[in-house]
């Protein structure tokens, strides 16, 4: 099912996340709902939190060819390359603007599989990236909280426009 994803500013966006005690059926049917969500954006990532669910849960796609999103709950980053990648990135919680966001080239990220086993897993390029990204949703921050006060500024006040 496709889900609503919540309008910036609701304060849901700026709060962290719960961690997940375990892997339920009802966390797996969440997780459908956000690859549904994820593929009809279309976009490479999602995080619990931009559809109003308050858990640690993360869904990421970067392949080519789609369908081999990997879930993720409770994920957190062990290690990150020195080597940092520019990328564009946007949201659908913020429609119509984007920005250019440094991030690690490559990271390493500890995470509940749909197992519920602990897994550690190598991401790199747009994979790393989109990771981060969700990571930062759950912590209750937007890729723009990575640009300084005027780029950023300026971000919301065009949102405001588009919107």
């Amino acid at each position: 099912m496709i889900r609503r994803c919540l309008p910036w500013p609701d304060a849901r966006l700026r709060t962290p996340a719960a961690p997940v005690e375990a892997i339920t059926d009802e966390i797996r049917a969440i997780w459908t709902d956000m690859i549904d969500t994820m593929e009809a954006m279309p976009g490479v990532g999602l995080a619990a939190p931009q559809i109003g669910v308050m858990l640690r849960l993360a869904v990421v796609d970067a392949s080519e060819g789609r369908g081999q999103a990997v879930r993720m709950a409770n994920p957190e980053v062990l290690h990150a390359s020195v080597q940092l990648r520019p990328h564009e990135e946007a949201s659908p919680n913020l429609p119509g603007v984007s920005a250019v966001i440094e991030r690690p080239r490559a990271v390493t990220v500890r995470f509940l599989n749909e197992a519920g086993e602990v897994e550690e897993k190598d991401f790199v390029g747009l994979w790393a990236t989109s990771v981060q990204h969700q990571i930062d949703h759950l912590n209750g921050r937007m890729y723009f909280d990575r640009l300084g006060k005027v780029k950023r500024d300026m971000l919301l006040r065009k949102a405001k426009k588009v919107g």
